[in-house]
């Protein structure tokens, strides 16, 4: 069986139970599309319900094809069983678009049908929201889990937490020695950047010191510079202050003498004008009146010529009716002198017009003449009105000039003035730049206060190393003195072993012992040889230990013997050991090795009590003044 799993995410839910107000939770819902191939070939849609709070809430889905078609039915659903499962998601992923806003459009609701969500199946619905109702997209009814599906359920989120755990732990592994690795390499790199930081901090007190003293002296340069500057600018600045005044009230006055002139001109054109100006509209008011007239009477001429015209032609066709009527005189005597009356009267009529036109024609002269002395006077008024425009003309070039002049003079003002800021504004930055390196001189002082305080921390710090070296002086002069004092005894030593010697060895002289670790090839002392003599058996189990400064004592010796010398054999090693690398208290530098210096390995051998030795000595064997004055250099060679 192979499981494809299509969603997994937290969704928020509205669960609704009778009896309980309405709540929200997060629910996981998990859609996993189940393939099975024993024994028929189908796929069915899993749907799970869990809480990350909550590891014993579970509710279940399975889908199988058939179920799917009886939901579609139910439901009226309008999508195939393969194209299902999308849709359902593409839902969901709305709701979750959706939940964070006040009110949303889609959203889950969790129904149960008792009071609390305990073993009781519930359905969840898809929910879309609009102003008139809500509409149910989707409703699934789920199953809660039993005990076998929660244990199920349990153990493989235990599983998927211990895969999630062994990966964090390799992840963690790999991060703790990437970090260790790189922890070594910023180590390295800083005792290096240490270092160069000593070296810069050196240079940089050297650079520091030299360029106080030089920006102390520049500055001082500066500030005397800055000041002779500054008083020549401002009595510079007042000189062509008080020169500027002076011109630009000159000139002022001078311009309103001028204004005041133009002023009192103007005012006297203006008044011509103004009444010009009143002569021409009344006498074009009358022109238009007279033309209106004009144009009447013109009217009445065409209408009366017209009727001229017409009684005309009915004169020419009365005329030629009495020629045609003659001789009907008889009968039509009577229309005749109707018509002689009307002729009469016709003729009457246009005497009258004759007459109408003769005054008419004697008027129209009277007003073209009239109209002719007032193109005239209208001509000579815009002659003059002309010449008034040219003369405001050429005041207004005056004008002009004069205010070029006073723009000229108005820039050459500006540029001064901004000459003057322009120096002002370079007298602030140089102000600024002393500051600046005045501030400057300051962080520098309290560099060097500090550089200061580290040099007498440092100072302390080499005292107490003197104080040191000056102990641990003491010391080897101590620890000297006491080999001198050892040495001196040897020649006993050396005359009470002699026999033993040659007993030992064929050419009369023991065997020397070397040390490899140290490096350091000595005689061996007598006290050592004596031990050999006898106990020989012991001897081989030193042998057989690793070479080093330690000595088993003689076993045949008496117990309380034996004590004292575990006593001083534990005491005297601490010297040797001193020199293979255990520094007790010591500066490591003092136990370097040198080569005028007496090595100390084998005090331990020397540092014995000499009674031991009585029983062994011959009777005659004092120490002789030869061998008290032997040096220690020739028992310890180089």
């Amino acid at each position: 069986m192979a499981a494809e799993r299509l969603f997994n995410r937290p969704v928020c839910v509205q669960v609704r139970c009778p009896g309980c107000e309405e709540r929200r939770l997060n629910v996981r819902v998990t859609i996993e599309l189940l393939s099975i191939s024993n024994p028929v070939h189908k796929k069915d849609l899993a749907v799970r319900l869990t809480d990350d709070t909550d590891p014993f809430f579970l509710y279940n889905l399975v889908i199988s094809e058939e179920d799917f078609q009886s939901l579609k039915s139910q439901q009226g659903l309008l999508v195939d069983f393969s194209a299902f499962p999308q849709k359902f998601v593409d839902l969901l992923q709305q709701c979750i678009q959706e939940q964070n806003k006040d009110i949303p459009r889609f959203l889950l609701q969790l129904v149960s049908s008792a009071s609390v969500l305990d073993h009781t199946p519930v359905s969840l619905n898809v929910v879309e929201t609009n102003p008139f109702k809500h509409l149910t997209h989707l409703s699934l009814k789920f199953l809660p889990g039993n005990d076998a599906e929660i244990k199920k359920f349990l153990a493989s989120c235990l599983k998927c937490l211990k895969e999630d755990k062994l990966m964090l732990e390799e992840k963690l592994r790999k991060t703790e020695e990437d970090l260790t690795r790189q922890l070594s390499y910023t180590q390295q790199s800083l005792s290096e950047r240490n270092r160069e930081l000593d070296k810069l901090k050196h240079e940089w007190t050297s650079h520091t010191t030299a360029l106080t003293n030089k920006h102390t002296q520049e500055l001082t340069n500066e500030k005397e510079r800055a000041l002779q500057a500054q008083a020549q600018y401002q009595q510079q600045h007042e000189q062509q202050k008080k020169e500027l005044e002076n011109v630009h009230q000159k000139s002022i006055q001078q311009l309103q003498n001028r204004l005041s002139e133009l002023e009192v001109i103007n005012k006297d054109l203006t008044e011509r004008r103004y009444k010009g100006d009143s002569t021409v509209r009344e006498l074009k008011a009358k022109l238009s009146g007279i033309e209106d007239e004009c144009q009447r009477a013109k009217q009445e001429v065409l209408s009366l010529r017209r009727e001229n015209t017409t009684l005309d032609a009915e004169c020419h066709e009365k005329e030629k009716l009495i020629n045609q009527l003659q001789t009907r005189v008889a009968v039509l005597e009577q229309e005749i002198k109707d018509k002689d009356q009307l002729v009469i009267r016709t003729k009457e009529v246009l005497d009258a017009t004759q007459e109408q036109k003769v005054i008419l024609e004697e008027s129209t002269e009277k007003k073209q003449s009239h109209i002719e002395k007032l193109e005239a006077t209208i001509k000579s008024l815009s002659a003059e009105l002309l010449k008034a425009n040219e003369i405001i003309k050429k005041l207004q070039g005056d004008l002009k000039t004069l205010m070029s002049k006073l723009k000229l003079k108005n820039t050459v003002t500006i540029q001064q003035e901004k000459l003057l800021a322009e120096k002002e504004e370079r007298l602030q930055k140089e102000q600024r730049e002393l500051q600046e390196v005045g501030q400057s001189l300051r962080m520098k002082e309290q560099e060097v206060c500090k550089l200061q305080e580290q040099l007498e921390t440092t100072m302390q710090k080499l005292e107490e190393s003197k104080q040191l070296l000056k102990t641990n002086e003491n010391v080897i002069t101590w620890l000297n003195k006491q080999l001198n004092e050892i040495q001196m005894t040897k020649k006993l030593e050396t005359s009470a072993s002699a026999g033993v010697r040659t007993a030992l060895s064929p050419h009369g002289m023991h065997e020397r012992p070397s040390f490899p670790s140290s490096g350091i090839i000595h005689p061996i002392s007598p006290l050592y040889a004596f031990q050999n003599f006898i106990e020989p058996a012991h001897t081989k189990t030193i042998s057989s230990q690793p070479p080093g400064p330690k000595i088993q004592l003689n076993t045949q010796l008496p117990k309380m013997n034996r004590c004292s010398d575990v006593q001083t054999v534990t005491a005297t090693s601490h010297p040797a050991n001193k020199e293979n690398g255990d520094n007790l208290g010591l500066d490591p530098k003092y136990f370097k090795k040198k080569d005028d210096s007496i090595p100390l390995r084998g005090l331990s051998q020397n540092t014995l009590n000499s009674e031991y030795l009585k029983p062994y000595l011959p009777p005659k064997a004092t120490p002789s003044p030869k061998a008290a004055a032997t040096p220690a250099s020739a028992y310890f060679p180089g």
